[in-house]
């Protein structure tokens, strides 16, 4: 029974719509900052990002593989496709109580939480591919505090470089404004290169573990385009709250550290994609509006609303690791 199709096909469901979710949850991640200076109205930024995320999401597997197989090995689950079931409940769940107050917490740090705790309910922490898990949590961890420290020195470098070729502030950012739907669409891609990728890689777990799919080296096709519509579809519908907090509240951004940011954490981003290792690009891209506003200026940056940022980004793994262990539980009572 813990292995039934039926079973199965509603995993799947629940993981496309943890991808809808993470598409509108983090949509704030890819334009936030180019609806702020107003370079692209609402409407047509949020339509870019969709059809970029949806690009992104079919171009790469290697976060997919990263997550479908360094955690836990789903030949080894008795109940494999139930740890699944949990771990996504407690991701979604997470991600829409957080979306509901306007806090960009990480989907990453949700989904990956929840599959250690779901795993550690089932079969304990031998189960746990501990080695896997630390390479995940370290770039996790390790990729804001690169984008903080790289967004702080790019910035500087750009300021420093149209000081000296003494053109006026309003033409630069006019300039900007134009270079940020580029850098917007770059972000967008880049987001669905690895954020897309982490549904795919919790379907093929499941398929793994109820015997439908070989192994979690290969990802079918069929499974990377439903997730890459879902993120795109998530993503069209737009993560107003966070949108808000990502794009105005951290600080205030104009064109030339707006784009700065979008250009500094999408390559951060792409580069942990190209190792195959999965980030949060709500971290990434929150860093680097950090580190772009304390380089105009320590206290343009909003220190309260970035605490409390960072408050969630420490809390999210061990609340939903505990939040999948529970449901996980209740599952097994009554499925």
């Amino acid at each position: 029974m813990y292995t039934s199709l039926p079973l199965v096909i509603a995993v799947i469901i629940l993981a496309v719509f943890f991808d809808f979710i993470n598409g509108f949850h983090d949509t704030a991640n890819a334009i936030a900052t180019t609806v702020s200076t107003k370079a692209l109205p609402p409407k047509i930024a949020i339509g870019l990002a969709a059809i970029m995320n949806f690009i992104g999401a079919l171009t790469f597997t290697g976060v997919a593989k990263t997550i479908g197989g360094d955690i836990a090995d789903p030949t080894k689950l008795e109940f494999g496709v139930l740890v699944v079931m949990a771990a996504l409940l407690s991701a979604i769940l997470w991600n829409l109580i957080t979306w509901w107050y306007g806090i960009p917490s990480s989907s990453s740090h949700a989904l990956i939480g929840s599959l250690v705790g779901a795993v550690l309910a089932s079969a304990g922490s031998a189960q746990i591919n501990w080695a896997g898990f630390l390479k995940i949590f370290q770039a996790l961890i390790v990729s804001p505090v690169i984008a903080l420290a790289a967004a702080y020195l790019m910035m500087n470098l750009v300021y420093f470089i149209f000081s000296r070729i003494m053109v006026p502030p309003t033409k630069v950012n006019r300039g900007f404004r134009f270079f940020q739907i580029f850098t917007a669409a770059l972000q967008s891609f880049t987001h669905g290169t690895n954020d897309a990728q982490k549904a795919m890689g919790i379907i093929v777990f499941a398929l793994v573990a109820a015997d439908l799919h070989a192994d979690t080296s290969t990802i079918p096709f069929w499974v990377q385009f439903i997730c890459a519509l879902a993120m795109g579809l998530g993503t069209s519908v737009g993560g107003w709250k966070i949108i808000k907090t990502v794009g105005g509240k951290i600080t205030k951004i104009e064109p030339i550290n707006g784009a700065t940011a979008d250009l500094t954490s999408s390559s951060i981003i792409f580069t942990f994609t190209q190792l195959g290792l999965p980030v949060s690009s709500t971290h990434v891209i929150s860093s680097g509006i950090m580190g772009v506003g304390a380089a105009k200026r320590l206290k343009s940056v909003n220190w309260g609303v970035a605490k409390r940022i960072v408050i969630t980004w420490f809390i999210t793994l061990p609340i939903s690791a505990l939040l999948a262990a529970a449901i996980y539980l209740l599952l097994h009572v009554f499925i």
